[in-house]
């Protein structure tokens, strides 16, 4: 088969790689009908996730048909169109009984790596390196699924794949970074970072009855797009977000703030944003934290910072003593994808949401090396891009 695969930093191409196969009796093997491609997969391709090795297939948003099955698959068949979410869970340890899908105890056989960094690894996670389980991606034709009678989410035939596909990562992360900071009737929210995570945390927002929703970025085709949600936006490039927000909240601040950036955020500071950067270079930093120094410092007395973006290691200046001094609740994670997919596929059968309006780019595996690099360079006009096998 054919599928995208990691070079390098900042090289990808399409190599002809085996076909999966069935490893183990809860396995499938599917069909890629759609597949996409992630802010996360920048982190890879930018080389600031270690563990990625030459020849690892990319992609942990993709969808398909099954063809092939385990023996111990039950709940599915050969034929079936399913969503497959981005993080690889087991169903019965301690984590997934409560839906934390994504700390699932037994799905990453790298689990020592992550441990030596982070004291506890979470699960497997699909073309996310070999701290993550190694597992291929799906920027192919075919994926193996392991546990497929946990992950996989069959959808109706009369939702194209455009309408459904970012159930498998980007909306049940927007969905969850504000739900699970407890967002609801009254709050005022404020989110960094418009791309397809923030644009999906502003209308979940919206969804749980903030009252307003405020979106901060520094291009102004993601802050279009924010507004036409009905997002109150600041264009960090001319405006000051703390002055701004006290302003347009009169001097309340916003109680529920979003990071929708993660670690390759920019700042609005020349030396904090020259520290950051320089620091990060000569490895004595590996994140940059502007977005979340900036949402601490913004957010009012009380309330929640949520850090959906991704952080792989450390970062300096962290303000927490502004954290502590104003009391604020911090939660972060990978999605529970698996938790959030029914309801929120609800939603789109009900016609309140189609997340189908971010994409901007469509393709083939082909055009998925090109497409890499405009996502990256060009985020302002490029803002997701799916591919078709």
């Amino acid at each position: 088969m054919r599928a995208i695969t990691f070079q390098g930093k900042g090289k990808v191409q399409v190599d002809n790689v085996d076909d999966p196969t069935i490893e183990e009796d809860g396995d499938v093997v599917i069909r890629v009908t759609s597949t996409a491609i992630c802010g996360s997969d920048l982190h890879l391709y930018d080389g600031f996730i270690p563990e990625m090795r030459k020849g690892d297939i990319l992609g942990h948003e993709f969808m398909g048909e099954i063809v092939a099955t385990g023996k111990g698959v039950t709940k599915h068949k050969v034929g079936d169109r399913v969503l497959v979410p981005f993080n690889i869970a087991c169903g019965h340890c301690d984590f997934c009984r409560v839906d934390a899908f994504s700390l699932c105890d037994n799905t990453n056989p790298d689990h020592e790596k992550v441990e030596a960094v982070y004291g506890q690894s979470g699960g497997g996670m699909f073309g996310y390196s070999h701290l993550f389980g190694g597992y291929a991606g799906g920027q192919a034709e075919l994926a193996r699924v392991p546990h497929a009678d946990v992950g996989l989410l069959a959808v109706p035939e009369s939702l194209p794949d455009e309408k459904v596909l970012f159930l498998t990562d980007i909306f049940p992360t927007g969905y969850q970074a504000v739900e699970q900071i407890g967002t609801g009737p009254g709050d005022i929210v404020a989110v960094w970072g418009c791309g397809p995570v923030g644009q999906f945390a502003i209308h979940s927002a919206f969804m749980l009855g903030a009252e307003r929703v405020f979106a901060l970025d520094f291009e102004e085709g993601r802050l279009a797009l924010a507004r036409k949600a009905g997002a109150e936006t600041i264009d960090l490039s001319r405006q000051d977000s703390y002055k701004t927000l006290m302003e347009l909240t009169g001097g309340k601040l916003p109680n529920r703030c979003v990071d929708a950036v993660g670690l390759e955020a920019h700042g609005t500071s020349v030396i904090g944003d020259l520290y950051d950067k320089t620091k990060a270079k000569v490895g004595l930093e590996t994140d940059r934290p502007n977005a979340l120094r900036d949402a601490i410092m913004c957010c009012r007395k009380g309330g929640a910072v949520s850090i959906p973006g991704v952080y792989a290691g450390v970062a300096d200046k962290f303000p927490i003593g502004a954290a502590f001094g104003k009391g604020l609740m911090l939660r972060g994670g990978q999605t529970n994808t698996r938790a959030y997919m029914d309801r929120l596929l609800k939603r789109i059968e009900a016609g309140e949401i189609d997340p189908s309006h971010i994409i901007t780019h469509r393709g083939t595996l082909d055009d998925g090396p090109g497409f890499y690099e405009t996502f990256r360079d060009n985020r302002s006009d490029c803002f997701k891009c799916v591919m078709t096998p």
